[in-house]
């Protein structure tokens, strides 16, 4: 098996992936990693950690890119161009945030004002913790669901069914991350 990079678009999305990889909930290890952790990186050229990496790793690497929006494609630098196996694009559309509305049961509310307001929007005004209301941090992430990763993982399986047909023909789901 070829070591994988994997790439978060935000800083958010490396929290969901961090805690996933922490718990053993997904197909693979740390040990699998290239460098042992995922980057917040979306262009192998614009991360001096990921090229670091590179030049110090010997054999081939599959790229896993995360995130809501993947509309720019990846490229790879030709000094690059003989490491990199496969690139695979995991996609949380429409925003990271329906992870958070179905955890709390709320999807269904959603639904009804979708046309009208984005998942974050909607998670603003309906999403607390205790008294914090949601705000788009990564502490409010890993606040959430660092200590009920079951609930992430139903979280992330749900969106799939209910979502996931809704992704690009090259574009695949979160849920097939997990173990």
């Amino acid at each position: 098996m070829n070591r994988i990079l994997i790439m978060c678009e935000g800083p958010n999305e490396k929290k969901i992936i961090d805690i996933l990889l922490a718990n053993g909930c997904l197909k693979f290890t740390q040990d699998d990693l290239l460098g042992l952790t995922p980057f917040h990186a979306r262009q192998i050229s614009n991360s001096g950690q990921v090229r670091a990496e590179l030049n110090i790793y010997p054999g081939i690497v599959d790229v896993y890119r995360i995130g809501d929006k993947q509309s720019d494609k990846l490229t790879i630098p030709k000094d690059y161009k003989e490491k990199i196996g496969e690139v695979k694009k995991y996609c949380t559309k429409p925003e990271l945030e329906m992870l958070l509305i179905i955890a709390e049961g709320l999807d269904k509310d959603y639904d009804k004002v979708k046309s009208t307001m984005s998942p974050k929007e909607f998670a603003k005004a309906n999403i607390k913790i205790g008294k914090k209301r949601y705000d788009n941090s990564t502490k409010f992430y890993q606040e959430y669901f660092e200590n009920n990763v079951k609930l992430l993982v139903d979280a992330i399986k749900k969106y799939q069914r209910i979502r996931g047909k809704s992704h690009d023909k090259d574009e695949l789901c979160l849920g097939e991350l997990l173990k």
